[in-house]
Order: C-alpha cells, then structure tokens, then sequence
C-alpha cells in the first residue's frame, strides 16, 4: 500500500520500519531545538509531515515501547487516531509520565504509526438488544 507524505519542513524524516515484521512505523520528532517535557507534563510534538491515508483506513498512533518503559513518554492520548481526510500536519501530544523531566530531540523516534483498515457502521437505534452470555458484565467481570 502506498501512502503519500508531504515534507511540511525540509528536515522532516519520512516514518520507516524498525525491522522487516515491524506493524509500525517510527515518526520523528521535527523540533525548533531540543524541548524538555516536565514530570507529569505533555508536549505537543510536530513531525513536519502531512499524509494522505487512503479512504477506508485510519493511521494510528501508538507509543513506542522502549521510550514509554524506560523514560516514560507516550502519547497522552494513548492512541492518536489520523483520519483518511486529515491533511495538517502530524503531531504527537507527548506525556511525561515518570517523576523526572525528559528531553526531546530533533530527530528522536517519538511514536510509531500503524496503518489500518476501519468499517464505519450505521447506527441503529434499538428498544431491545440480543441477550448473550456475558452480559452487561464489564471491567473485569470475565475474571483476571
């Protein structure tokens, strides 16, 4: 599948994959210098690019697990959602959340992004639903 990527700034680096199997793929930080992102803080985090998913699926922001375990940044939304006809630019809102202030680099892998396909459903109001065995059991009903 291709994906167009517009450079919004000449420096911006094209998201690639880590590895052959890698679902995701790393985005680069595009900053005016370095930021640091205080104990408990987020940051808004460009990347200097614009893409253009394709109709039927949606990009997906995910942290990259390495810089959530070992200095606790992730993205504050948990998972950033790009829509098909989202044209700006691609930011990542970063949180701190380890209990020490973190510096981000230009050019530091900041998130990956996952393509995926989506089906968008039609919404039908009901007076009644299907009975099943679960239920309306929820958070943690099923047991650990």
């Amino acid at each position: 599948m291709k994906v167009k990527v517009k450079k919004l700034d000449g420096r911006a680096i094209l998201p690639t994959y880590g590895s052959a199997g890698a679902a995701g793929a790393d985005l680069y930080a595009l900053l005016g210098g370095d930021i640091t992102i205080g104990a408990g803080e987020t940051a808004l985090i460009g990347t200097g690019l614009a893409l253009e998913i394709p109709e039927g699926y949606v990009g997906l922001v995910y942290a990259r697990s390495g810089l959530a375990t070992k200095r606790g940044l992730a993205p504050a939304n948990k998972v950033g959602v790009i829509d098909s006809d989202y044209r700006g630019e691609l930011k990542v809102a970063l949180y701190n959340q380890s209990s020490e202030a973190q510096t981000v680099a230009t050019g530091e892998r900041i998130a990956q992004l996952v393509i995926a396909p989506y089906l968008t459903a039609d919404y039908e109001e009901a007076d009644e639903l299907t009975d099943s065995k679960r239920g309306a059991g929820g958070f943690g009903s099923t047991g650990k």
